[in-house]
């Protein structure tokens, strides 16, 4: 039908209404869009360009070498070696069980390792490469690059592994290294972000632990170029790592080895100090351990017969130990009695072999008594009655003071794990510390290095060195760091009279060099040399009255852990000291035959620097001295190196 001229008007009139909507309609939208696209393109341009760049660039950490330990002479303790290993990028190995399978044949890998390395692997994004197995010979990386066609993602690399030359010598002072843990970064409020990168290691004990800051040095970094998949194209840039700043320590590595060989046969420690400067020469803890395999990954077995052990190598004795102190606190006892004035050194009393306190006895190791004792006869042969009373006279909370000030009680600042306060007890700390009052027999068995007091061979080193100096000489172990010296601080004289200390000195030369002295057999007997020393013996267990009624047991009768300890302390030259030493020999049943020996002899060797000569010893233990040397693991002191790999 055709349409009137009027209907033919009104159709066009509402197309071109319609036309016209739509025509504004697309305006509209392709202004919006301009719009956007001009805000895209010109104002924020520069923040898309760099999203843009960011997802084509991204930055790696380069890790740093770890700064070298080196001993007081320059021979390297602690040092980075090449370490030959294999790895493997998850993306790149396809079948992973049959590429890891072909590895085996060719690399031999423990289960713990491999377990370990799975593990990291699923960890990881794919394009990440995760150490299969490390520690490797050359042999086996040639191997495995020969095969190379046959091991897709796998890699032969070159890394830095941390290597302790000297072994078990230095592992309670240096530490060791490990492996980044879940539980090491929980304690970090800020974590660097090298310990995000697999494998990478940090100190876990020891100097390594505490001076980690130090030697770990900063990071460098690379700009690499990656694809959409994140892998890397090629290397835009970089800026090198800057290296961990060496450490030098004031230890003397053939001192230690002499030490810690001494020792070896024993569940002990010793220190020696100089006692000018606190430089600290030596620290031996024995039994010790192979720091190495901590940082390869211990296994279970040798974990176990390590933590097992009673006599507890993983433990050091030096700083960590704390020990009833026996008779080598006796010095401190009759330095504040004399200092407070209630007894002068000519002064006696009267030893029936006990004293009657309150209805009970307290014993004198000799039970017939030594009859009338001054302060140089009573620390001679050690008589403990002596000490009761003088202790008596002068009060807990007098001879407290006087300890601290010779550096017991105190937490010494040195950078190792787990150094310990020890103990010296008072008035105010039986009540804080207890809720009870102190008892007079309290101060009795303090006197004599008993009841509560506890100390540390460095805390009785310490009080050792400033006995000889006069001076508060604080401990040092850190000599230099990145080649600048560290600062030795002055030393203030003690609060107490020369003539005090010359009477307590004359004590414990009588003790090594008088005919009745508790330490004469292991005097030296080289002229000017002679030594100043005082034995002790710490029970662990508690005799009754009835054990004392039908004979007191024998150490030799009881089991190990169960007989006394045995101390020793002593200076030398005695006319111009130079060297303090402290042991304590766990369970060695007494002062003067157990620890006396071993510390003459140390103290020797660091009077000559070397083997000491058999003329240094009585003539008739020269014999036993050279058939001791001969046994014992000796290594040769080594020469300093210009300069310690870091590569």
């Amino acid at each position: 039908m055709r349409r009137s001229p009027k209907e033919t008007d009104e159709a066009a009139s509402l197309v071109t209404r319609r036309a016209f909507v739509l025509g504004v309609a697309q305006v509209g939208v392709m202004g919006v869009l301009g719009l956007r696209m001009r805000q895209l393109q010109v104002e924020e341009a520069e923040s898309y360009q760099l999203l843009a760049e960011e997802n084509r660039i991204n930055v790696r950490l380069i890790p740093p070498s770890r700064g070298i330990i080196y001993d007081r002479h320059g021979v390297p303790l602690a040092q980075n070696a090449q370490n030959y290993r294999i790895v493997i990028v998850r993306e790149d190995a396809g079948d992973i069980d049959e590429t890891i399978a072909k590895v085996k044949r060719l690399v031999n890998i423990e289960p713990a390792e491999l377990e370990r390395s799975l593990k990291e692997m699923y960890r990881r994004s794919p394009f990440v490469p995760i150490t299969l197995a490390d520690q490797l010979e050359w042999k086996d990386v040639a191997e495995v690059a020969i095969n190379a066609p046959a091991l897709p993602g796998v890699t032969p690399d070159v890394g830095l592994s941390r290597e302790y030359p000297l072994g078990e010598d230095f592992a309670h002072i240096i530490g060791y290294v490990g492996p980044v843990s879940d539980y090491d970064l929980s304690k970090i409020e800020d974590p660097d972000p090298l310990l995000q990168i697999p494998e990478f290691q940090i100190g876990k004990i020891g100097l390594e632990a505490k001076l980690e800051g130090d030697l770990r040095g900063r990071a460098g970094t690379r700009r690499i170029e990656v694809n959409a998949g994140g892998r890397v194209m090629r290397e835009l840039s970089r800026d090198e790592f800057t290296p961990g700043r060496d450490i030098q320590l004031t230890i003397d590595h053939g001192l230690q080895n002499y030490a810690q060989s001494r020792l070896s046969a024993e569940s002990a420690g010793a220190v020696v100090m100089n006692v000018e400067t606190g430089d600290l020469l030596a620290m031996a803890s024995a039994p010790s351990f192979d720091p190495n395999l901590f940082v390869k990954g211990i296994s279970s077995k040798d974990y176990g017969s390590l933590r097992d052990n009673d006599h507890r190598p993983l433990f050091n004795k030096t700083v960590q130990g704390t020990y009833p102190p026996g008779s080598t606190f006796k010095m401190m006892t009759g330095l504040a009695a004399l200092r407070a004035g209630v007894i002068g050194t000519g002064d006696t009393v009267y030893c029936p072999g006990y004293m009657s306190l309150g209805g009970r006895r307290f014993h004198c190791w000799k039970s017939g008594g030594h009859g009338h004792m001054d302060l140089n006869n009573a620390m001679t042969q050690s008589c403990d009655v002596y000490f009761y009373e003088v202790a008596q006279r002068v009060g807990i909370d007098r001879m407290a003071e006087l300890c601290h000030e010779f550096g017991l009680g105190e937490r010494h600042d040195l950078p190792i794990s787990a150094v310990a306060d020890g103990l010296i007890p008072s008035t105010e700390w039986k009540i804080r510390a207890r809720e009870e009052r102190w008892q007079p027999g309290d101060t009795l068995n303090s006197a004599i290095g008993q009841g509560f007091v506890l100390t540390s061979p460095l805390q009785l080193a310490v009080m050792t060195a400033r006995i000889a100096s006069g001076r508060a000489v604080k401990p040092r172990l850190v000599k230099s760091i990145d080649g600048v010296e560290v600062p030795i601080e002055e030393a203030p004289e003690l609060n107490v009279s020369a003539a005090h200390l010359n009477a307590v000195r004359k004590g414990m030369w009588s003790v090594s060099n008088g005919q009745r002295g508790t330490a004469a057999r292991s005097r030296i007997v080289t002229e000017g040399l002679e030594m100043a020393g005082k034995t002790g013996t710490s029970q662990v267990r508690n005799i009754t009255a009835a054990e004392r009624a039908r004979g007191v047991t024998r150490n030799e009768q009881l089991p190990w852990n169960r007989r006394d300890h045995g101390l020793f302390v002593c200076y030398a030259p005695y006319d111009r000291p130079k060297y303090a030493v402290a042991t304590i020999i766990e369970h060695g049943s007494g002062g003067s035959t157990a620890a006396a020996p071993p510390s003459r002899d140390i103290l020797l060797y660091a009077l000559y620097g070397d083997i000491p000569p058999l003329e240094a010893y009585p003539k008739d233990q020269r014999e036993r001295i050279r058939v001791q040397h001969e046994e014992m693991v000796l290594r040769p002191r080594l020469q300093p190196e210009a300069k310690a790999t870091r590569a």
